[in-house]
């Protein structure tokens, strides 16, 4: 056991002397999960913008001010108004894209409301399009619910007189559509904590970056024992009583040591600086990161016993963090991508970690949850190290 834990006590101060270990370890993933949350909208307020349209009043009626403040009390979309003298500069702002669409109110508009006989609005938009359809529902809306308040202070005025009178009652009616009878109202589990859109991404983005500079750190902690063999240290430490097998478990447990250090480190930035809910299971974040840990130390004891020279030591752990992050879902969340391509994912070890962490900070679940990841990871570090000690074994030294 000595020995084993002097393997792992000089492996670190050799690690830890070279600068890019802080570069790969800590500096690069914590750059790249802010870049990725900022070019995501992680950083980002949730509420979604309201889109500008221009507002061209030629009725200049009291129903024709009655939809415009209809209008003005959207939540999808805003007025701007004052800026256009005639239907063509609206057009032209249209066109050019500074406006999402414009609505025109024609002359004699209220007069033909007020008789049932509507007057079309004109409508300036793209309604192939889902910003123009927007748009334009947001505006039948607008004039179904005036159209109705008027036709009801019509009927309350003809049948009750001055008891009902047609403003008083359109006033009614109008402020009614603010308090509908029926409402939908959606109500999520307390056991599930409601993410904004900003802090779901931050969500994916953290435990993605973690994971993937893990697997491109190996290239360090390979290039140690590319290093014992060139310089035939190795070879020496054979002579002397040390097995094959100790000197494994302490490349393995430098390199478990090293990557949960970048664990702990980087959930401690991402729980109290990004917002993400790492400790809403303690217990959960702990057994993922530590299967996490288990598995990529034992791939890059696989890198370090296959490589025979830095270069090698370079591509080896390289391509398997492009590889695996890219079909793992770092870079692109699985749930998003086709079912072929989710089972595909599913075949690497960072989509169970990814699933594992988001389980917790995301979907709001238990240490449970975690178990069916922990798991195969496990498995995959007993498959790495496996390979590992077989290679070593006919490792020529």
């Amino acid at each position: 056991m000595i020995r084993i834990f002097d393997i792992v006590s000089k492996d670190l101060l050799q690690l830890l002397r070279d600068r890019k270990t802080f570069l790969f370890l800590l500096i690069m993933p914590i750059a790249f999960t802010s870049l990725f949350g900022f070019a995501f909208g992680g950083f980002g307020g949730s509420s979604e913008p309201r889109l500008p349209v221009g507002f061209l009043d030629l009725d200049n009626s009291q129903v024709s001010h009655l939809l415009h403040d209809q209008l003005a009390g959207s939540d999808v979309i805003y007025l701007k108004e004052g800026l256009f003298q005639n239907p063509t500069a609206l057009a032209a702002q249209v066109a050019d894209e500074k406006l999402a669409a414009a609505i025109i109110i024609p002359r004699g508009y209220g007069h033909r409301l007020l008789l049932n006989k509507p007057k079309k609005l004109t409508l300036l938009a793209d309604t192939n399009t889902t910003v123009g359809m927007s748009v334009e529902s947001e505006t039948l809306s607008a004039v179904l619910r005036l159209q109705s308040a008027l036709n009801a202070a019509v009927i309350m005025e003809q049948l009750a007189g001055d008891r009902a009178p047609f403003d008083y009652s359109l006033s009614e009616a109008l402020s009614r559509w603010k308090q509908p009878p029926i409402r939908v109202t959606e109500t999520t589990s307390s056991a599930i904590h409601e993410e904004t859109g900003g802090a779901a991404t931050l969500a994916h983005t953290s435990p993605g970056m973690m994971l993937q500079f893990a697997i491109a750190g190996l290239l360090t902690t390979a290039q140690v024992l590319v290093g014992e063999r060139k310089s035939r240290a190795l070879a020496r430490l054979l002579t002397t009583a040390t097995a094959r097998v100790h000197i494994l478990l302490g490349h393995y447990l430098a390199n478990f040591t090293l990557i949960i250090s970048q664990f702990i480190l980087l959930i401690v930035f991402g729980q109290f600086i990004l917002g993400v809910g790492y400790l809403r299971s303690p217990a959960g974040t702990a057994l993922v990161a530590l299967s996490a840990a288990a598995c990529v130390a034992a791939l890059g004891l696989l890198i370090g016993v296959m490589a025979r020279s830095d270069e090698q030591a370079i591509i080896f752990s390289l391509i398997p963090m492009f590889i695996l992050a890219g079909l793992g879902g770092a870079w692109v969340p699985l749930e998003v991508t086709s079912p072929l391509f989710q089972s595909i994912g599913h075949a690497t070890p960072l989509a169970w970690a990814l699933d594992g962490f988001k389980n917790i900070t995301i979907r709001g679940l238990g240490i449970t949850s975690t178990f069916k990841p922990a798991l195969i990871l496990l498995g995959y570090a007993v498959l790495f190290f496996t390979l590992a000690a077989w290679r070593f074994r006919r490792m020529e030294v």
